[in-house]
């Protein structure tokens, strides 16, 4: 199991100070978070990418590029990179160089995001959203794994000879995971092409997201990639902890009350109690957290959002430490001990070349 953080890069003001950090402080915030992420034993880092206020984060290649230079573990990946406006020839060449700087540590998440005015903005047209993600994810898939493309669509100038470079790091293109909330076609683009797939479980009822991964599993099997729990499922999660339960829903309140994207709505009770969001102690959140398997199967990374609705950094680095300390020695454990022989490990780099070696060697050997 793979366990991190992702952000969503929002720029919120305290509600406890009345102050809202610079859009410098933010950027800076998603440096140190990432590296305390790897210094606490966490696996994997994500950063989101949006074009408009109240967000900074419209460059997340940059940004973990950067976080590439200073950090020797953790994979880099994205919590959205935007297939339906950017363009595919632009995502090849980017994460190529990426995974380059990185020595192989990325990946991404591909997704159509929840923001309107970001099609317009990048001639795009809303309604076109679900053809445009399968497009262009067919154009990416095609720049990765062959040398010279030749290529006409709907929604982009046509391709003659043309080679993406750099190639991807040792004939391996970074790992792809779909991520949807609400989108069967994003499920079915996942598993025709033995991609993984992200729900990102944090707003809605369990039984919303049972439907998408039980879909992306079905299918999953249906396209030969393996039986459906075989299947690359990765979720999304929440928690503010403290030692104290009592304290962690004091501290956390007027955060939650606040936040723009649920704050004035069901009550922080309400909320706790209906979707993955944990508030109270280290036990409570490894108890919650081991519920998802429950609902969704065995699955290959955990992601948790901890830096959103104006939470201080010096806060995040705390809830970090203390998952550290407290709760990621223990759901490892309990993954690893509840994992069937037959799941799969999360995909590495390491190991989709190996792999690629293998049916290398095994492709010659048949051929002798």
């Amino acid at each position: 199991m793979q366990i991190g953080v992702f952000s969503v890069s929002d720029i919120t003001t305290d509600p406890t100070t009345g102050r809202t950090p610079t859009e410098h402080e933010r950027i800076k915030a998603s440096v140190a978070i990432a590296k305390k992420v790897e210094e606490i034993g966490m696996d994997v880092y994500a950063l989101g990418e949006h074009h408009n206020r109240p967000f900074f984060s419209s460059s997340p290649t940059t940004t973990l590029a950067y976080i590439a230079a200073q950090t020797e573990r953790i994979i880099l990946s994205t919590a959205t990179t935007l297939i339906t406006t950017n363009d595919p020839v632009k995502i090849a060449e980017d994460f190529a160089m990426l995974q380059h700087l990185s020595d192989g540590r990325v990946d991404l998440v591909l997704g159509r995001g929840n923001t309107a005015p970001v099609y317009p903005w990048f001639g795009k047209n809303i309604q076109d959203g679900v053809e445009l993600a399968i497009e262009n994810y067919s154009l990416l898939r095609k720049l990765w794994d062959e040398d010279t493309v030749n290529w006409s669509g709907k929604f982009r100038t046509p391709l003659q000879n043309f080679t993406s470079t750099p190639r991807p790091l040792d004939g391996v293109a970074p790992f792809v995971w779909h991520g949807s909330i609400r989108t069967p076609q994003i499920a079915e683009v996942a598993a025709y092409f033995g991609d993984g797939f992200f729900a990102n479980n944090i707003f809605w009822p369990k039984e919303h997201y049972q439907q998408l991964i039980g879909l992306y599993r079905e299918r999953y099997e249906h396209y030969g990639h393996g039986t459906a729990d075989q299947a690359i499922v990765g979720l999304g999660g929440q928690f503010f902890m403290r030692k104290n339960s009592q304290d962690a829903v004091r501290e956390f309140r007027p955060y939650f009350d606040n936040a723009p994207v649920y704050g004035h709505g069901p009550s922080l009770e309400d909320f706790t109690s209906q979707t993955p969001l944990t508030v109270g102690s280290p036990q409570e959140v490894i108890e919650k957290t081991l519920t998802f398997r429950e609902y969704f199967g065995d699955y290959q990374r955990q992601l948790f959002l901890i830096d959103h609705a104006g939470l201080p950094l010096k806060t995040v680095l705390e809830q970090l430490d203390l998952f550290g300390e407290e709760v990621l020695p223990v759901l490892r454990k309990e993954y690893a001990d509840r994992k069937p022989a037959q799941v799969p490990e999360p995909p590495t780099h390491a190991s989709r070349v190996a792999s690629r070696l293998a049916s290398e060697a095994e492709k010659t050997t048949a051929e002798a």
